[in-house]
């Protein structure tokens, strides 16, 4: 499952809001430098879906703060 998320890093606590069907804003307290913000998104993304880190990948926006994550639920 492919979903879009918004990144709002520096934020003051960290979430998971779902807007959609298959887009979310997520807030993470990490910087967005050295890939903290974004491994801090796919610890927050794990959880909120409950699966293994392994099972959430960035696809698009690795610097951007619109990204793509797929989401491999096993069937």
């Amino acid at each position: 499952m492919l979903i879009k998320v918004k990144a709002h890093p520096l934020s003051k606590e960290d979430k998971v809001i779902k807007k959609d069907k298959d887009s979310f804003d997520v807030f993470v307290e990490a910087k967005p430098e050295r890939n903290m913000a974004n491994k801090r998104i796919i610890e927050l993304l794990s959880d909120y879906f409950n699966l293994p880190q392994s099972k959430v990948k960035m696809i698009k926006g690795f610097k951007d703060c619109n990204k793509i994550f797929d989401i491999k639920y096993d069937v």
